[in-house]
């Protein structure tokens, strides 16, 4: 047997972390990392946070999984505080991303079955979006890399390039149901969309009677600065999908809509074994208990500020290497203009810090919304000494 033990779909690297604390990853033999990759804006509290850690260890010493047959204070409760921060008023809860989006997806088709326009079930994408590795969420990309080897995907989605209005508006026809985008590209670059854009799309939703999906998995949660990035944009979605940040290392993941957006979703028409279950619940009410508190969200955005000046003064300095920033909050990334995969894979081996490249040849930088100057400093320093070390290859 050649195949190993863990399905080798990851090319894993050789960072094997047995132990975090705060913005630190500790590997097996004790070698320290500076994580700025957060599990993939996963860790928005760092490691091992005290509340989180708490809320969790008293919820599994108490209840841990009982299914979504029987009644669920915890659920409740976490669905209120969602509808009550958030524009949403309803929440399915699910355990990840891509079944948030799944659970987005049919709202969206189901509204308008439920509106009597059952032949409006396509909704339009856009060009290097990325919402997940169900097949479901692979069909509404256009990425070659995702799609490969899994044909026939799912009918139902067209593309269009990304923060471009009027191509959108050109593929709005008869069977139009919406549109499905993530108001920061996350995998494809950290590119945040335009207000014209998201505006645009929202008009248009209103005037085709269309539901404006949002897909916050990687940008909500306080990672831009606000709960949700499209409360920068001055609009709201009719439905939504979150995850990552949300649990804050738990799995988790959340489908929220509007009363109007979810007509269609009665009882039978979707489910899930785990989702929602108390452990997951209790892991969501602490992650808001932190994020909601008065003053978290300001810190969020001066330490984005801080740390994206940062950035900027140290790009002429390497200014073979680096582009420019760009991103909200603290979901920011280097344009590079050379292999952004191989600098992270120098950054983390050579010089303990971990990033996450993303498309574009961009570095994700995607700290624990919890870091304090000192962390900033001590990214900047390793920053600039891996790019002091780091050697193009010889074809750049």
């Amino acid at each position: 047997m050649t195949i190993t033990p863990l399905m080798p779909v990851y090319p894993r690297c050789g960072v094997r972390p047995v132990r975090g604390e705060g913005s630190y990853l500790f590997g097996e033999n004790g070698e320290r990392y500076l994580d700025f990759a957060s599990g993939i804006a996963v860790n928005l509290l760092g490691h091992g946070h005290p509340h989180l850690t708490k809320a969790l260890q008293d919820q599994v010493a108490t209840l841990m999984h009982v299914s979504n047959l029987y009644g669920s204070p915890q659920g409740e409760a976490l669905a209120q505080r969602l509808v009550d921060t958030t524009f949403a008023d309803t929440v399915f809860f699910t355990n990840s991303g891509a079944e948030a989006v799944e659970c987005a997806i049919k709202t969206a088709r189901r509204y308008h079955f439920a509106s009597g326009n059952p032949q409006k079930n396509t909704l339009i994408c856009f060009n290097n979006a990325f919402h997940g590795r169900t097949l479901g969420a692979i069909s509404a990309t256009n990425q070659e890399k995702m799609r490969d080897g899994f044909e026939p995907l799912l009918p139902g989605f067209t593309y269009a390039p990304f923060d471009d209005l009027a191509a959108a508006e050109a593929l709005i026809d008869a069977n139009t149901a919406g549109f499905l985008v993530e108001p920061v590209q996350g995998e494809g670059g950290i590119r945040p969309a335009s207000q014209e854009f998201l505006k645009g799309l929202r008009a248009l939703a209103d005037q085709h009677d269309l539901m404006l999906v949002l897909d916050e998995v990687q940008c909500g949660v306080a990672r831009t600065g606000t709960l949700y990035a499209h409360e920068q944009y001055g609009i709201v979605p009719d439905i939504m999908a979150s995850a990552k940040g949300i649990g804050g290392g738990f799995p988790l993941g959340a489908c929220l809509a509007t009363e109007k957006a979810a007509k269609g979703m009665v009882i039978g028409t979707h489910g899930s074994t785990y989702g929602g279950n108390p452990l997951a619940m209790a892991a969501g009410n602490a992650v808001l208990d932190v994020i909601l508190a008065p003053g978290f969200l300001e810190q969020v955005n001066a330490t984005g500020q801080r740390l994206r000046a940062a950035l900027e003064q140290l790009i002429p300095n390497h200014d073979h290497l680096f582009e420019s920033v760009r991103g909200l909050g603290l979901m920011l990334g280097v344009k590079m203009k050379s292999d952004s995969r191989r600098f992270v894979a120098h950054a983390r081996d050579h010089h303990g810090l971990l990033l996450v490249a993303a498309g574009e040849n961009v570095v994700r930088v995607l700290p624990p919304l919890v870091i304090e100057q000192a962390h900033i400093d001590e990214f900047v320093s390793k920053m600039s000494e891996a790019a002091r070390s780091y050697t193009l290859p010889s074809d750049d």
